[in-house]
């Protein structure tokens, strides 16, 4: 079963908050990235980070995605702090990608988790 790369995916959960059809609470949005809260938040601060565009997972990422995810990570240290992380080197924040049903990957579009705050957390 193949899993391409797309614009939109009608039927995924993440391309339905990007298009603003299932409510979010929004961190950010650009053209190409969006962030918004986690429902079910493991940290004090646990917000998702993913590309608008439909990419399934970090299985198919590829040199033709370096420029998007570079800007993607280069956002987390701004977005971490404005979001209550303290700073780094006390503070600081976890940032984690599931791949595949092995890899624990629930929701078939690329996302990362960045979680901080006081410990302990719920999980993570």
């Amino acid at each position: 079963m193949s899993h391409p790369i797309t614009a939109h995916d009608p039927d995924c959960i993440f391309c339905k908050i990007i298009a603003k059809q299932i409510p979010s609470r929004i961190v950010y949005e650009d053209e190409e990235i969006f962030a918004f809260h986690d429902i079910h938040p493991w940290a004090p601060v646990h917000f998702l980070l993913i590309p608008k565009m439909h990419i399934p997972s970090m299985a198919q990422v590829g040199v033709e995605q370096s420029a998007l995810l570079g800007r993607m990570m280069a956002l987390v240290p701004q977005l971490a702090l404005e979001q209550g992380c303290n700073p780094y080197p006390e503070g600081g924040y976890r940032m984690t990608t599931n791949t595949g049903r092995e890899g624990g990957q629930e929701v078939q579009h690329l996302h990362f988790h960045i979680m901080g705050g006081p410990r302990p957390w719920l999980r993570g």
